[in-house]
């Protein structure tokens, strides 16, 4: 990489001389060699800050800089493989480490490795002597060290999560948007505008800043957003459309499927595509997805952002929006936004003039005037606004691309430790999702964190850089998966580019070429389309020089097309680059991994994941002692792992989520005291057939684990060894979440359970607890009575498939519980509540439940705050006499096999008065909807399904149900299954804002009356399976806002439809888009 030597020469004096000189022992020669090498690396480190800053000014100094950083790289690799070989020699014999390091070598080859060693190093020693002896040149003296003037300010953490709310100067854009986003009056169903602007510009963030506003979010039924990039994959896009409806990705890439499938998705309702960062669309490719998007109800939009006018003028024949630079005054205020304290403000006038100056270098461009800004909020005062503006800021002019020349200030004023970790970005493609956690991973592997002289870990100190990349705006666009809290985020495309430009030769990315690789590339990643030997050509490579060999592939079904990897073609990349620090090979299909793998010494990283034959591992990996990150997430062949495992001894990340043909765990796991990150402690089910396998003592030791855990089998541990084990968990302080799973295992002796999980007390910062099958009757002391002193910080606690539990402990006084889940607890009678604080509201967070299978449950604490409430195979006399009372701020409603509930009643409703969406399914006793209905004000969405003796035409009275012109919020009502409906409801053809009404299997539906007439927003009719139906009332000819109607299994309703034939087609003949046997 193009400016990490400063970085390189810091790293091999602060670990591996120092290592090396502790390790040295009696090798008189080495020793020697090691403190003049100390000597010569100082003296040029002290050099590198100045030399690094000016080599763009020169290409003498820059010459200079490469080949140090050469020799530093060589030099990096005989001290990692001296430590290495110290640390090998360690492990050796009975497996004990050698106390006496004097001993570790014998005799007969102590001599040898001495001079070995010692001409190693002294060949390189002379290379950094003969290349300083080169420097006949000055540097000028630098500034005041960067790191001590980051410290003087403290900055706010809510910039690096916030950022897109700060849009300045697009009000009039906005409006523009909005206009043509909520414009009824339009000729096509569906309607296109592209917004067209330079790279930075802020296309992105005025299309999110409209696609998040309640009054669009209101306006449309569906909304989707699409980032497409440079690559105009056809199924990709149509796939990732489907995602955010469904929440899922389709598990095929057939394309007429995929077609049939989003269709049946966005037709006929109104909806709002986003097409992000389109850059490659020709006319064909363009109009043949353009066709499968022409389905959308009257008003459906679609926004795209793109660069390139030509791409502007292929997708839309109207006019793009051509977003421009900001104003002076709006870049200024942009800047003083970012470069100025809130609490503090511009005191003095004069640095109002600098920073107006500074802003007419940056073309109103919102990226580079934020990264400026970022870059002066390290600077107090006027004279420090000025030297910027004199000395830092004209420096620009010596480069070619004005706005990289821009941003590349601030990659200028980074500290070493920090430029390396963003450099080695660049070897993702551009708009790719990138994992935190891998990222972090990636950055430790390469050496690139450095230890601090305090306590913490190294994970800790890789988080503070990713954060101080974050709120540089190196990174962008961070989301945190609900489901996972996997943290993941992406960079701009013009930040990319400044990672490759900086990266220069040393990273190469494979596209769609396979041009010469140079020789001074020391890290690579490949995509999908590539074959590991045949296409790369990585083979022109010397063989010393890769570091990194990394994959990006993005989705799974991607690496499903590749042909399976042969184990000799694995075997030959081993033989070939023997230095790999990283080697990613998730997804390749290999069946085998070959034992040569050890001979990789200096491997860090090795990722597997995704490889879904692959059985077993080599015995022999387990001579990678450098290894820090093993990820063997979803090899779910994967039978066993290597016995010797304990010889990892610096592996801190092990991965084995869904690994789920893993028995058991090798013993000597506990003896890894680096380990950081253990997914799953997996305990045997068989301990006959488990060898040497891995007990729940040992969880114990490893107190270092962070993040999620998930401890399987716990049915399985005998009462022996729970007598041997006191509390296993609470030192584990960094852990957020867990899961205790006991199996499917049967047994009568409930006390071991009970034993057993009192002795699993979690540690007091826990943040999610999942109980899974657990086997006792009660819980244990310290849950049911002091939950909430031992872990006050649960965010999230589920229990499943606990069938012998009567009462669950006290939840409702735990502070930050957000989400509850309680699953198939047939026993459950009760949740208890917490007396201690009777001033306290009941669950004070809590926005989310979900009860299943529950059906003994008949009361529980209030739940005052809640905004979704799943409730299904439930007791109704909970739901009525608990579950609906006094929840104005529920948005979600959902129930399904309710037991027990004849009828909803209205002081129910009555405070349902935010309820958006209700669902009711499979209520087979419930016999009528209640007069308090048109209390549901909010209400936007109604289902009703599976009801067979429900009559949704009168209430309890049997009386006409008539909600007197309520529910004027509803937009989509949905019928299924219901044998007592003749004709449509009255109460329905009250609400006249409906603009979608499904009836399904209503087969003793016989009348859609004249009224119908007074649904002028209808936009969408599905009637399906109602053989009743025979004709069509003369009011359809009124309904001028229906577009789509679809009509399958009718029987005769079908056959007086038909097209210029029937006698209802001249009823119907006004509506675009008629179906008949598929869905809208």
């Amino acid at each position: 990489m193009a400016e990490v030597v400063t970085s390189i020469g810091g790293s091999i004096l602060a670990n591996l001389i120092i290592q090396a000189l502790e390790k040295v022992g009696n090798l008189g020669g080495v020793k020697r060699e090691l403190q003049v090498l100390e000597s010569t690396v100082t003296m040029l480190h002290s050099v590198l800050d100045d030399a690094e800053e000016q080599q763009h000014q020169s290409s003498q100094i820059k010459d200079w800089v490469e080949k140090l950083k050469e020799a530093f790289y060589d030099l990096q690799d005989v001290l990692e493989e001296f430590n290495i070989e110290v640390m090998r020699r360690e492990l050796r014999g009975d497996n004990h480490m050698i106390k006496e390091v004097r001993t570790f070598f014998s005799s007969s080859n102590q001599l040898a490795i001495e001079l070995k060693m010692s001409r190693k190093i002294r060949e390189v020693r002379e290379r950094l002597k003969a290349i300083e002896a080169e420097k006949n040149f000055l540097l000028d003296k630098g500034p005041m060290n960067s790191q001590a003037q980051r410290g003087r300010r403290k900055r706010e953490e809510t910039h690096s999560f916030i950022r897109e709310e700060y849009i300045i100067g697009r009000g009039n854009d906005k409006k523009n948007v909005m206009k043509f986003l909520l414009d009824m009056d339009v000729k096509e169903d569906v309607s296109i505008l592209p917004i067209v602007g330079i790279g930075g510009l802020g296309k992105t963030a005025l299309a999110k800043f409209v696609y998040n506003d309640e009054m669009i979010s209101k306006h449309f039924d569906l909304k989707m957003w699409v980032c497409v990039s440079n690559d105009f994959d056809m199924i990709k896009i149509v796939k990732d459309i489907i995602v955010c409806v469904e929440k899922k990705e389709p598990n095929y890439n057939v394309m007429d499927r995929l077609q049939i499938e989003l269709r049946k998705i966005i037709d006929g309702r109104r909806y709002l595509l986003v097409l992000d960062d389109l850059w490659d669309a020709n006319l064909e490719t363009w109009h043949n997805l353009k066709s499968l998007l022409m389905g959308g109800a009257r008003g459906s939009k679609i926004l795209i952002t793109t660069r390139l006018p030509s791409v502007a003028k292929i997708t839309s024949p109207a006019p793009p929006l051509r977003l421009e630079g900001l104003s002076e005054s709006n870049s200024l205020d942009l800047l003083m936004q970012m470069a100025v304290p809130k609490e503090g403000g511009i005191q003095d006038p004069s640095m109002l003039a600098i920073g107006e100056e500074i802003v007419r270098k940056c073309s109103g461009v919102p990226l580079v005037i934020r990264t400026i800004g970022g870059l002066l909020f390290h600077k107090e005062t006027k004279d420090e606004w000025l030297r910027f503006k004199d000395v830092e800021l004209p420096k620009v002019s010596q480069r070619k691309d004005d706005i990289i020349s821009i941003l590349r200030l601030s990659y200028d004023n980074l500290p070493s430790h920090l430029k390396q970790c963003f450099t080695i970005c660049s070897l993702f493609p551009k708009d790719y999702e990138i994992k935190k956690h891998t990222l972090v991973s990636l950055w430790m592997a390469e050496g690139f964190i450095q230890p601090s002289n305090s306590s913490k870990h190294l994970e800790d100190i890789a988080h503070e850089y990713f954060k101080d990349l974050l709120w540089s705006n190196f990174f962008q666009d961070l989301k945190k998966n609900p489901y996972t809290n996997e943290e993941t985020c992406k960079m701009h495309d013009l930040m990319h580019d400044l990672a490759c430009n900086v990266a220069g030769n040393r990273c190469w990315v494979a596209r769609d070429d396979t041009n010469i690789i140079n020789e001074r590339t020391r890290h690579i990643s490949y995509g999908s389309t590539f074959n590991l030997m045949d296409e790369l050509p990585i083979l022109r490579l010397k063989a010393s020089a890769l570091r990194t060999f990394l994959s990006t592939t993005r989705y799974w079904k991607e690496r499903q097309q590749r042909e399976p990897t042969r184990e000799v073609d694995l075997g030959q990349l081993i033989l070939n680059f023997k230095r790999l620090r990283i080697l990613d090979l998730q997804g390749i299909k290999v069946e085998k991994v070959p034992r040569s793998m050890y001979k990789l010494k200096y491997l860090t990283y090795l990722d597997l994941s995704d490889n879904r034959t692959l059985k077993r591992l080599p015995n022999s990996i387990t001579k990678l002692q450098s290894l820090q990150t093993l990820n063997l997430y979803h090899c779910n062949a994967l039978e066993e792992l290597p016995s010797d495992i304990k010889k990892l001894v610096n592996l801190r990340n092990l991965d084995i989520h869904y690994c789920s043909k893993l028995s058991h765990l090798p013993r000597g796991i506990g003896e890894i005291s680096s380990l950081h990150r253990l997914t799953n402690f997996i305990l045997p089910k068989d301990k006959a057939r488990a060898k040497n396998y891995c007990g729940l003592g040992e969880l114990k030791g490893l107190n270092n684990i962070r993040g999620e855990l998930s401890i399987e089998n716990l049915g399985y541990v005998t009462n022996a060894e729970v007598k041997c084990e006191d509390e296993i968990l609470t030192g584990k302080h960094s852990l957020e979440s867990l899961e205790l799973s006991w199996d499917d295992f049967n047994t009568d002796d409930v006390v071991i359970d009970e034993v057993l999980f009192d002795r699993l007390k979690p540690p007091s910062n826990l943040q999610r607890l999942k109980i899974w099958q657990y086997k006792g009757e009660s819980f244990p002391k310290w849950m049911m009575d002091s939950l909430v002193s031992f872990l006050p910080h649960l965010v999230d606690v589920s229990f499943g498939a606990c069938k012998r539990c009567e009462r669950l402990p006290p939840l409702d006084q735990l502070p930050c519980l957000k989400s509850l889940h309680i699953i198939r607890m047939p026993e459950l009678e009760y949740i208890e509540s917490d007396q201690s604080s009777p001033s306290s509201a009941s669950f004070p967070s809590l926005l989310k439940l979900k009860i299943i299978g529950c059906e003994k449950l008949k009361a529980m604490p209030l739940t005052p705050h809640l905004e979704e409430l799943n409730m299904f195979a439930a007791n109704g006399a909970l739901l009525i006499n608990q579950m609906m009372l006094g929840l104005n701020k529920l948005k979600k409603l959902h129930m399904s096999d309710i037991k027990f509930l004849k009828c909803l009643p209205e002081e129910g409703f009555q405070s349902l008065t935010s309820l958006e969406s209700l669902a009711i399914a499979n209520c087979h006793q419930l016999t009528s909807l209640y007069q308090g209905m048109r209390h549901l004000s909010s209400l936007v969405d109604l289902s009703i399904r599976g009801c067979e003796e429900l009559d949704i035409s009168k209430d309890e009275n049997s009386n006409i149900l008539d909600f007197h012109g309520g529910l004027q919020s509803l937009r989509s009502v949905s019928i299924d299954h219901y044998l007592k409906v003749t004709s449509l409801p009255q109460w329905l053809l009250q609400a006249r804002n409906i603009e979608r009404l499904e009836i399904w299997y209503c087969r003793n539906l016989k009348d859609i009356p004249e009224q119908i007439e007074a649904l002028q927003s209808l936009q969408n009719l599905v009637i399906y399976g109602c053989s009743s139906l025979t004709s069509f009332p003369e009011a359809m000819r009124r309904l001028t806002s229906l577009t789509h109607l679809c009509i399958k299994d009718c029987g005769e309703l079908e056959e007086s439809c038909k097209r210029q034939a029937g006698e209802d087609w001249d009823k119907i003949a006004h509506i675009p888009n008629i179906r008949f046997g598929s869905l809208i």
